[in-house]
């Protein structure tokens, strides 16, 4: 599916909460959980700097939509974030049966934006999101945001 204005709007707010991260001293990161009816439902970005690596914003909406959410809700809700998904994040959105995903940047381009700055790579498999939740609807990269998440991510990977 071709991204939209709204969704390019979206992820905007994303890659600003990833640079609110990254000014906290955390890495950058950031995903807002849109509602079937267009209204943003939560938002959040990265809390890893404290050493719990699991406070990832998209586990975070995941957490969230269980809490405030119908199963219906959840399935027609929108996740939009920074980075793509992370294993334990796109196995947690799958869990909950949250609906489509929309990345601006993938993990293969982090990937290869840490070998090229000699940065070491994370402890988990970079895998896409659809080896690990199938069946989830994912929409990503969106080459508007390319520029801009390689600067976030050089700021705070590049040795």
């Amino acid at each position: 599916m071709a991204l939209s204005d709204d969704d390019l709007g979206r992820l905007q707010r994303c890659v600003e909460l990833a640079r609110e991260a990254l000014d906290d001293g955390d890495e950058p990161f950031g995903s807002v959980l849109v509602g079937a009816d267009g209204r943003t439902l939560f938002e959040d970005r990265n809390r890893v700097k404290d050493g719990d690596h699991t406070r990832h914003p998209e586990f975070a909406i995941a957490q969230w939509a269980v809490a405030h959410l119908t199963p219906d809700e959840r399935a027609r809700a929108t996740v939009y974030t920074s980075g793509e998904h992370c294993p334990m994040c796109a196995a947690g959105h799958a869990w909950v049966g949250l609906g489509r995903i929309v990345y601006a940047a993938s993990s293969a381009q982090l990937s290869q934006w840490l070998a090229e700055w000699g940065a070491p790579p994370p402890p988990v498999a970079p895998l896409p999101i659809s080896a690990v939740a199938p069946a989830a609807v994912v929409d990503g990269p969106a080459a508007e945001f390319t520029d801009a998440m390689k600067a976030l991510y050089a700021a705070k990977f590049r040795p």
